[in-house]
């Protein structure tokens, strides 16, 4: 499944918006970044990699030279990086921000808003482009799994000079990390997929696209 590297997801979405109304989402931006209060929610959502919202104007795209593109539509790209199911991170989202949905995504032409989430996650699928490619640098550690094994590190290097301090120094400070740290001392690994039904999906889709290439590659020849 090429949107999904171990533990995480990549999801791009990319959603036309009336040139005439650009420059309301524009002007959205400014005020979201003037009021993050807004976007708590998000913030405080920890499966979260990180999440952008790109507005692309339709003089923008790149093209061959003497060859521009003639588009009638600006765009609004979103990419975000998540761990954990698709349905789960749509869910959190709508759940989390639903109006800090709304307000970036109010000038995209047909959307639904964030609530009742059913039209929601069809607007996300029918715009949605897989990832050809994605690299993860750790694929069987999350962020938090990052986060976790960078406060072991630092309660190791701690232990390391309580240990120049003597035996009981080390011994109470042994105690001291060892109780805080506890809970980020799981094992990290492969999640499952990233959705059944994505996966169902995918399975279903390969033939298709199997024969379908496979035609072509023919015609081709």
């Amino acid at each position: 499944m090429s949107n999904v590297a171990g533990k995480a997801y990549a999801m791009n979405v990319l959603t036309p918006m009336r040139p005439g109304r650009t420059w309301i989402n524009r002007w959205l931006f400014h005020m979201a970044r003037a009021l993050p209060g807004r976007l708590a929610g998000l913030l405080g959502l920890s499966i979260i990699h990180f999440a952008r919202w790109v507005i692309i104007r339709r003089d923008q795209w790149p093209a061959p030279p003497g060859e521009p593109e003639r588009l009638m539509n600006d765009y609004m790209l979103f990419c975000s990086n998540f761990n954990g199911t698709w349905d789960q991170y749509i869910d959190a989202f709508a759940d989390g921000i639903p109006s800090g949905l709304d307000t970036f995504w109010y000038s995209s032409t047909k959307y639904p808003k964030s609530i009742p989430v059913t039209p929601f996650k069809n607007y996300i699928r029918a715009n949605q482009i897989d990832t050809d490619y994605y690299y993860n640098a750790t694929p069987g550690a999350a962020q938090r799994d990052v986060k976790a094994a960078l406060r072991v590190r630092r309660a190791i290097l701690r232990l390391e000079k309580a240990h120049a301090a003597g035996e009981e120094a080390f011994r109470v400070a042994w105690a001291r990390e060892l109780r805080t740290i506890q809970n980020d001392l799981g094992s990290p690994g492969f999640a499952p997929v990233a959705s059944l039904d994505t996966a169902r999906a995918d399975a279903a889709r390969i033939p298709r696209m199997m024969a379908r290439w496979g035609d072509r590659s023919e015609g081709q020849g």
